[in-house]
């Protein structure tokens, strides 16, 4: 297959010209021969690698924590029609039985692989966490973290946990994050009332990254830096939910201003109303209602949201003074290191994965091509 007159999208440039593909990977960077009877006419488009979404709930109507194949595939295939190739199902503070269901499911989807996205691990998102800063999460089953309680939940599924989010404040935290530090698993700062001194002595046990930066953890005051603080005073990275709802643009620019494009991931934390319409869902056992875009539970809390990473994408181009491949850096590359597959996935190369998508320059998805086979059935 050879994707002929597009703008290629690299880390650091954007540039016109062709790519061959062969055996689901970029065989060759602008081929000066050729011999294809399979040819894209990328006709101006700009071509990039696939997004990739390390912190994402649902989609279509289902959830991670249904505990099904078909649900993690569902969402596989909804992520593929908006441009994402790669995604780490994500988990919620739910029953030990329930988080289990969960890895099993997901563990069943790498190994049969899914039609739409690929799945590459799972971010466990609690249930560590700090009951007061719940947010969405369910209050009823957060756990006090300890090396015996994560593998009681995670033993049989060390080798497909990517990230784990969790408090570092709390009693048995530290000797967790060493643990799971040792396994070679992130660990991230979330839900977490961590002061700024907690924090870093976070950071210096092992966490390496922030979950959706801002919400639901201490902020940045000038007496008390909070996580916030900590991240900014840090080289870990972080996601932000760059919808303009979770975090307001001006504070998103400060963001990106401070930590630089290198150590940002763009994420969705979508649920399942992601790609359906409003009304009422659920989301970790919770009633979640979706009104003008925005998804929210009884309290008010905001519950994850609807966002996609080309929306994403487009939000952040039209909302900060950052240049396009910066911004496709944000939703591509740093998510693939995060997952450590940045050996194969995440930038145009030669050798690379051929998951790769073709959007306007309004981010409109037009084409989707994961491990080199085009995926247009479910582009709409």
């Amino acid at each position: 297959m050879i994707i002929k007159n597009c703008k290629m999208i690299f880390l650091d440039k954007i540039e016109e010209g062709s790519i061959l593909i062969k055996n689901g990977k970029i065989e060759k960077i602008n081929p000066i021969e050729y011999e294809e009877e399979d040819i894209i006419d990328g006709n101006g488009l700009y071509l990039s690698p696939g997004f990739i979404d390390v912190h994402i709930h649902g989609a279509g109507g289902v959830d991670t924590m249904d505990g099904s194949f078909e649900s993690i595939n569902l969402i596989s295939k909804i992520l593929c029609e908006h441009g994402t190739t790669s995604f780490l199902p994500t988990t919620m503070t739910c029953p030990k039985d329930d988080i289990k269901s969960a890895l099993r499911s997901i563990k069943s989807a790498i190994n049969r692989g899914c039609e739409g996205a690929a799945v590459l691990g799972v971010h466990l998102e609690g249930p560590f966490i700090s009951p007061n800063m719940i947010g969405a999460q369910n209050p009823n089953f957060v756990l006090e973290p300890s090396i015996d309680a994560f593998n009681e939940i995670a033993s049989e599924y060390l080798d497909i946990v990517k990230v784990v989010t969790l408090a570092p404040e709390l009693e048995g935290a530290l000797d967790l994050i060493k643990y799971l530090s040792e396994k070679k698993i992130k660990i991230s700062i979330g839900h977490s009332s961590a002061s700024f001194k907690e924090a870093k002595e976070g950071i210096k046990c092992g966490c390496s990254h922030a979950t959706h930066l801002f919400n639901a953890m201490t902020g940045l005051h000038h007496r008390e830096p909070g996580i916030i603080g900590a991240v900014f005073d840090s080289d870990i990275t972080c996601e932000t939910i760059s919808d303009g709802i979770h975090v307001v643009y001006p504070a998103l620019r400060i963001t990106y201003k401070i930590k630089t494009s290198d150590k940002v991931l763009l994420v969705t934390d979508a649920m399942m109303a992601c790609a359906m319409p409003e009304g009422k869902y659920s989301l970790g056992g919770q009633d979640v209602y979706v009104k003008d875009g925005v998804a929210r539970i009884k309290s008010g809390s905001l519950a994850g949201s609807v966002l996609t990473l080309n929306k994403a994408v487009r939000n952040i181009k039209e909302n900060s003074p950052l240049p396009l491949y910066e911004i496709v850096k944000m939703a591509t590359y740093n998510p693939a290191r995060h997952c450590g597959v940045e050996d194969k996935k995440g930038k145009i190369e030669e050798g690379f994965d051929a998951d790769l998508i073709l959007f306007d320059e309004d981010i409109n998805i037009s084409r989707v091509i994961i491990n080199g086979v085009v995926k247009n059935k479910y582009v709409r």
